[in-house]
């Protein structure tokens, strides 16, 4: 039986930037769809492709919710979206790559840089957007391609 991650924080309950929460780092406080939120960089690596070239997944075409995206992603067929959500987690958007990158370079995280991560959100039919941890370069690659994708979790705060 799998064990459910925790589905939101209060407040008073977040610890400083780059310390545990939820099974993995705080990474920062965001705002999403009118609620602020919590993302927390889980440990896991899924290496993988993003989906099938030249498909357009219609629901992954948001730069900021990485949760609709992934489930979008994952109703395609996509290996990488389907075990971020057994992880109850989620392949960043682009929103939340950028995010990833100013904590990085705070040093409040550390990400590969010798590979291009995989970010949810859906470029094209044809590509997806995807980042660069070494330098902060944010761009897109073809669906086939594989790719890291490290998954995270965004929580509501209360």
């Amino acid at each position: 039986m799998t064990q459910h991650a925790q589905q939101s924080v209060s407040a008073a309950d977040l610890p400083e930037r780059g310390q545990p929460l939820a099974g993995g780092t705080f990474v920062t406080r965001y705002w999403l769809n009118g609620e602020e939120r919590a993302l927390v960089l889980l440990d896991n690596e899924l290496i993988g492709t993003w989906g099938k070239y030249g498909e357009d997944v219609t629901g992954a075409k948001s730069l900021s919710d990485g949760a609709a995206s992934t489930r979008a992603m994952a109703e395609a067929g996509s290996d990488i979206a389907v075990k971020a959500l057994e992880l109850d987690a989620q392949i960043p958007s682009y929103l939340e790559g950028a995010l990833l990158m100013a904590a990085k370079a705070e040093g409040l995280i550390t990400l590969r840089e010798d590979r291009w991560h995989w970010l949810s959100s859906q470029f094209s039919a044809n590509s997806a957007h995807s980042m660069d941890f070494e330098g902060g370069w944010l761009g897109y690659y073809v669906k086939g391609g594989e790719r890291v994708a490290r998954p995270v979790r965004s929580l509501p705060i209360q």
